[in-house]
């Protein structure tokens, strides 16, 4: 699988390098260095023949008698590396070491080095050629002496290499702290969240990166602001001129005798209440999306539910009302405005879909867990996940205005709480059930 990760590839690709650097440099040296061992070898056995030849020939020349084959005791016992035979023109054996082998030793036909496929040896005469020694040593020696070497240059490599990697890992690691930190902070962020990135230690290489972001989400918190402020401002604009004309038609409706004009007026009365509705939830979302999520201290969230609660009871929804309440406070960070945004649209939402014969239950865990539950009939699944999107509404949803589960979605998103929808309710073939999970 390709290394997709930066850090990652950098460590490969440099511990690979320095793996690499070093195994040619130890092969490298291993080569120079058999080169050079086979030159103090040879040198080893050409001044071996200089020094023995004239003892030789001093030997040979105090004999009584001429011809005769001596091999050279040794004092005491030794592993022997170099080997030496002294003969005469005829190819007699004269002089040998205590272990040398004739078979081992070829004729010498001049001076200088010669190899065998067992040894390498070293040829010099005397006495005009009449007396030739040569002077062998065994091949395998020599490569016992290299493999040595090598081993000698390759152990160190088996305990260094793995520290250099271990070094440019941690160096790696160590240099992409900052890198890594605005990572991990962007992954944190919220959906919300457009406060800049900064990174002042972060290297010049990301540094640019970062301002770009910098830069792009100031614009996008400024499209975002005017946005908010501008749906915001409409709506309360919008407010005092419908509340004006809401009364205007219920004016006319009351005065007037024709029953036309008065079915008329209705209609423009309950037209102008769902504007003032929208306006209200316009209001509502901007609030949710540009206020602040969450407050310094936590708070018991059961009294802000008890008060919403109480304004529907007073509205007349009581009969229709099923609050419950843990006996231990509910801390939590939400801002208690936002909760009760959360709250009031989750249960008019209950109240304008459920069924106009069951109640709709309220409960609030000593965990954080908010649950609001009505009758009425199943929501389809394919239709179930857009219902968070704005201006969406299911079948039959009747007046809504479709902002309810948008405003509920933004306030949830924005205070790190999870939403769910279930259609139907739990344990129940019909109904509908919003479940948030508060942040403790």
């Amino acid at each position: 699988m390709r290394v997709r990760s930066l850090q990652a590839r950098l460590a490969l690709m440099l511990g690979a390098g320095v793996t690499l650097l070093w195994l040619a440099s130890a092969s490298f040296t291993a080569h120079l260095l058999h080169g050079e061992l086979d030159e103090v070898f040879d040198s080893a056995l050409e001044e071996t023949a200089q020094r023995l030849l004239p003892l030789a020939v001093m030997e040979i020349l105090g004999r009584e008698e001429p011809g005769v084959s001596q091999r050279i005791a040794a004092l005491r016992a030794h592993e022997e590396f170099y080997t030496y035979l002294v003969r005469d023109p005829a190819g007699a054996v004269l002089i040998a070491s205590h272990r040398a082998e004739p078979a081992d030793f070829p004729p010498c036909t001049a001076p200088g080095f010669t190899q065998t496929a067992t040894h390498r040896l070293y040829c010099d005469a005397a006495l005009k050629g009449t007396v030739t020694i040569a002077v062998a040593e065994p091949l395998a020696h020599r490569a016992r002496i290299a493999q040595e070497l090598v081993m000698a240059l390759g152990l160190p490599l088996v305990v260094l290499i793995p520290l250099a990697l271990a070094g440019i890992v941690a160096v790696v690691r160590w240099s992409f702290r900052p890198v890594r930190a605005l990572r991990d902070a962007l992954t944190r962020r919220g959906a919300g969240d457009l406060a800049p990135v900064g990174g002042a230690d972060l290297p010049a290489e990301i540094a640019p990166v970062a301002a770009a972001a910098d830069q792009l989400l100031e614009r996008l918190r400024r499209a975002f602001e005017a946005e908010r402020s501008f749906a915001a401002h409409a709506a309360h604009e919008l407010r005092t001129p419908v509340a004006g004309a809401t009364a205007q038609a219920q004016r006319i409706r009351i005065e007037t005798t024709d029953p036309k004009a008065a079915m008329r007026a209705g209609e423009i009365e309950a037209t102008l209440k769902r504007l003032s509705r929208l306006a209200d939830k316009l209001m509502q979302l901007a609030r949710a999306e540009g206020g602040r999520p969450l407050a310094d201290t936590p708070a018991d969230l059961r009294p802000i539910l008890s008060l919403v609660a109480s304004d529907f009871t007073r509205a007349g929804a009581g009969a229709r009302f099923a609050l419950t309440l843990p006996g231990t406070p509910v801390p939590s960070r939400i801002d208690p405005d936002a909760f009760a945004i959360l709250c009031r649209n989750l249960i008019e939402n209950a109240l304008r879909h459920g069924g106009p014969d069951e109640p709709v239950e309220v409960a609030l865990t000593e965990e954080g867990l908010l649950r609001v539950q009505n009758g009425g009939p199943p929501v389809p699944a394919d239709v179930l996940p857009r219902l968070t999107r704005r201006f969406e509404r299911a079948a039959g949803a009747g007046e809504g205005s479709g902002l309810g589960l948008s405003i509920v979605r933004t306030i949830v998103e924005r205070v790190g709480a999870t939403l769910d929808l279930a259609s139907p309710r739990p344990g129940r073939s019909d109904g509908f059930a919003a479940t948030v999970r508060l942040p403790a």
